[in-house]
């Protein structure tokens, strides 16, 4: 009556075995380490350990080991303060190399070969940075409708249809033609091609023009995709900085969160996140006097006015020849004739065709690189951003043979600066520039001290839970504690598997699961008890119990899995590691306190006929 058959307690066996195995790594605990990686991207070598070794052995540092991680040197610490100095002392003594302090979990070779790894630790665990950015949503619509202008007047261009002024006031687009019959061929491409206008047509007299009005609706999209592309950039930057465990996700309509846990260097990481830098190659002015220009402080027409870094006046054509946007791949690099740091850049096929274009017929002229940045300074009284624009032209150089779509791009002040814009080209310009409202930082101390006191939390629950469950129910209650037990590490070993990133929320997910977890097991225990003041047998009472509260208990978990579920949809990072923990654990506690349990008072009670009483 009350017997598994065999497949079935080999099956909650497996389970078990596996869970116990995969939730091993997190006992082995953590290492204070510092990450150290080239600033040139270079693999790290033997002899660079050595080095290392002896930057801290001077600075009388001691420190555990010093190992390679990839293109990365991984040196561990016996505590914080070692590794706090150790950093400072890297940071004095390696020149050319980047650090960051972090935690390195400590898994044995033999567990990580079988896909074992500890929990990902969030920032309020591991420490690090949380910043919030808001984008500037008005600079979005402006480079929309700038990027359409020009769109439109490429187009007419190109269909040879000729127009006499095209211009934007607020949201309505007005182009003017000479004539009917241009305008009736531009009306039929722009309505063809750019659909996010209403347009209407206006004929009064001599006047011929189109109007295209932003609705609401595209402006919305406009803010939308802005928002959109901004969260993919800045992921794209995060991962190339080689933050573990990032969080880039967006909060509200304008507002975009990232935490860098195990990251305590917020300048290097503020200098990544909000830059908007970018490169435009543009044919250099050979015909007219750049000295003139600055002087008199006129520009001819079709041409503009820069400097370069040493001051000099430089002019060159308005007409873009490629920019960062058309960029696949930047890596920093040196140059091979001079010996300068550089940026090695690879086109995609519109800018390598463009570029292929002008340099076949441009061989012995110039070519100016003008880096663009702008700086957010902050909000003016009307709530407003501002910003300051600094535009430098980083390379004049003469083009000396025809290429398309890879070159080198030279004239940068030092090797740090050609990684950081190579960093930048490969994430992709912001589509509108971002400032950092909020921004703080948690220690690693802090973080270790949330754990301790999580574990604790933890620990006391399930404590209280074991006692009560064995005073209450005797025998039974030490079947559910079995249970119990296996469900914590069960969910432990889910969230190691599942890569699930551990945060405080989450710890209270798992406490709270703790106390629902035994809920199962005291509905079944109850209904036994019914069924033996009914007068059922023992043994009657025990399948009865657990088949008839069944119901019960999948109702309650389901309801309350769907209700883990939508946090998780609509929550933020916070609550979304609730939810995780939370769902988890209703689904392993429902195999421990159903299965489980019952397999255990099968083992038992099972195979005994006649039975006159059972510890409940």
């Amino acid at each position: 009556m009350n017997r598994y058959p065999l497949w079935k307690y080999v099956l909650i066996l497996l389970i078990v075995t596996m869970g116990g195995l995969y939730a091993l790594p997190n006992l082995y605990g953590q290492s204070q380490v510092v990450q150290v990686k080239s600033q040139q991207d270079t693999p790290v070598e033997q002899s660079t350990l050595e080095r290392i070794g002896q930057v801290l052995t001077d600075s009388q540092i001691g420190y555990d080991d010093i190992i390679i991680d990839g293109d990365t040197a991984i040196v561990k610490f016996a505590n914080l303060d070692d590794q706090r100095l150790g950093q400072d002392a890297l940071k004095e003594g390696l020149s050319g190399y980047d650090t960051a302090m972090n935690l390195r979990p400590n898994v044995p070779e033999w567990l990580e070969d079988l896909g074992g790894s500890a929990m990902n630790l969030g920032l309020d665990l591991r420490g690090g940075v949380h910043f919030l950015l808001e984008v500037d949503m008005q600079e979005a619509t402006e480079n929309k409708k700038k990027q359409i202008r020009s769109d439109i007047t490429a187009a007419l261009i190109k269909e040879k249809i000729r127009k006499k002024l095209i211009k934007w006031e607020a949201n309505e687009l007005s182009v003017t033609f000479r004539n009917e019959a241009d305008m009736n061929a531009a009306m039929e491409l722009i309505s063809t091609d750019f659909t996010e206008l209403r347009l209407n047509e206006v004929v009064d007299g001599d006047l011929f023009e189109i109007q295209g009005l932003l609705t609401e609706e595209s402006l919305n999209k406009i803010k939308e995709n802005a928002l959109n592309q901004n969260l993919t950039t800045l992921r794209d930057r995060v991962n190339e900085i080689g933050v573990a465990e990032p969080i880039v996700q967006r909060q509200g309509l304008e507002r975009i969160v990232v935490q860098l846990p195990g990251v305590q260097d917020t300048t290097a990481a503020k200098n990544i996140l909000d830059a908007t830098a970018t490169l435009e190659y543009r044919a250099t002015d050979m015909e007219n006097n750049a000295e003139l220009a600055a002087r008199t402080g006129r520009s001819p027409i079709g041409s503009s006015l820069y400097y370069d870094r040493q001051g000099r006046p430089v002019l060159l054509k308005d007409r873009v020849i490629a920019t960062g946007n058309q960029l696949i791949d930047a890596q920093a690099t040196f140059d091979q004739q001079s010996g300068s740091p550089a940026v090695s850049v690879k086109l995609n096929s519109i800018g390598a065709g463009r570029m292929l274009e002008f340099t076949k017929s441009n061989v012995g002229n110039f070519m100016g690189v003008v880096f663009k940045e702008r700086i957010p300074i902050g909000k003016n009284d009307d709530g407003v951003m501002q910003y300051r624009s600094k535009e430098e032209v980083i390379s004049n150089a003469r083009i000396n043979g025809v290429f398309s779509n890879q070159f080198q791009t030279t004239g940068l002040d030092s090797q740090a600066e050609a990684n950081e814009l190579a960093l930048l080209l490969r994430a992709g310009a912001l589509a509108a520039p971002v400032q950092i409202v909020e921004e703080r930082t948690i220690g690693p101390s802090l973080g270790q001290d949330n754990i301790d006191k999580g574990v604790l939390s933890v620990q006391i629950g399930l404590a209280l839970v074991l006692v009560f469950m064995i005073i209450y129910y005797r025998m039974f209650g030490l079947i559910a504690n079995i249970a119990l037990t296996v469900n914590v590490v069960l969910m432990v070993a889910c969230l190691s598997l599942f890569g699930a990133t551990l945060t405080l929320p989450g710890i209270a997910g798992i406490v709270l699961t703790v106390g629902m977890a035994v809920d199962a097991n005291v509905l079944i225990f109850e209904r036994i008890k019914e069924e033996m003041r009914l007068g059922n047998t023992i043994q009657g009472s025990i399948k009865s119990g657990y088949e008839k509260a069944f119901s019960t208990i999948a109702d309650a978990n389901v309801t309350t899995f769907i209700a883990a579920v939508v946090l998780f949809a609509f929550g933020t990072g916070p609550i979304k590691g609730f939810a995780v923990t939370l769902s988890i654990g209703i689904m392993t506690s429902m195999f421990t306190a159903i299965m489980l349990s019952r397999s255990v008072v099968n083992l038992i009670y099972g195979g005994k006929k006649k039975l006159k009483s059972i510890a409940i």
